[in-house]
């Protein structure tokens, strides 16, 4: 026969033992969360330039407090804690008015600007030294379970409104315009724009951070791809002008047809950026 003192004496030692190791592993995130606040603090300063102290930072930026109760939040969904990890994730989103997903995995040094009507997906993942401005949205299309929302690299930079759907990927250092909308995957160092995205013929040439995703100089692909247009157009009408004019000395009648002037520079791209 058992003998029930017997088991609670080995029972208790055991729940004690779980329970430290819950507390360690509790101690060791704490610790780790306040070395990431300190990075957290110090990019700011280094992409937004309205930031005057550290004091400013950490008491009136909603992008820090939403990744720094993110990570908390993300402790207890890996707990299996999961009605608590999405009840703090509610609280937190009451409090900044950033939604994340508790299950969503941010890199470090991830900066959220402005940060009001921010959404990220529950299997969206945020590399380190992301920027995301206010009104991005990181969402899933599919009702399917897995894999439904977006990975982004490193250094990515989403501009303000900005959506990116469905679980592609986003290179490094990649820059999304704001309020482009992205459904196909962007290349490392490609910079995207437009509704739905369109990638630029530059390239981003080196790391320098980018506010809004938005490049010196950049030009709109669509209206790139109109002057394209206007110029082919121009050399259709003059060869159309050298045909008529060997029609005519040819003999042959060409009365009443008539190629008009085409100003293949009528949309100067330049022009349209400096006003």
């Amino acid at each position: 026969m058992i003998d029930r003192g017997s088991v609670g004496r080995i029972c208790y030692p055991l729940a004690v033992y779980k329970l430290r190791l819950v507390f360690e592993n509790f101690l060791s995130v704490v610790i780790i969360m306040f070395a990431r606040i300190k990075e957290d603090v110090a990019v700011v300063f280094e992409r937004d330039p309205a930031a005057r102290s550290k004091l400013e930072v950490l008491t009136c930026y909603p992008g820090i407090h939403a990744v720094v109760l993110h990570r908390f939040n993300h402790w207890l969904w890996n707990q299996r804690l999961f009605w608590l990890g999405r009840l703090f994730s509610h609280i937190a989103r009451w409090l900044t008015g950033i939604e994340i997903h508790p299950a969503a995995k941010l890199g470090r040094r991830v900066f959220i600007d402005h940060g009001i009507g921010v959404v990220i997906g529950e299997t969206a993942e945020v590399g380190d030294d992301c920027t995301l401005y206010h009104g991005v949205t990181l969402g899933g299309i599919s009702l399917e379970s897995g894999k439904r929302h977006p990975s982004l690299g490193q250094r990515v930079v989403v501009g303000a409104g900005a959506k990116i759907l469905g679980p592609i990927t986003i290179g490094d250092n990649a820059r999304i315009g704001s309020n482009s909308v992205v459904t196909k995957a962007v290349p490392n160092d490609i910079t995207v724009v437009g509704i739905p995205a369109h990638c630029l013929d530059e390239k981003v040439l080196d790391d320098s951070f980018e506010a809004y995703g938005q490049r010196q100089q950049v030009h709109d692909p669509v209206a790139v791809a109109i002057l394209r247009l206007c110029g082919r157009v121009g050399e259709m009408e003059s060869i159309n002008r050298t045909l008529l004019e060997r029609l005519k000395a040819g003999g042959i009648d060409v009365a009443g047809i008539e190629v008009t002037d085409f100003d293949p520079t009528c949309l100067d791209i330049e022009a349209m950026h400096k006003t």
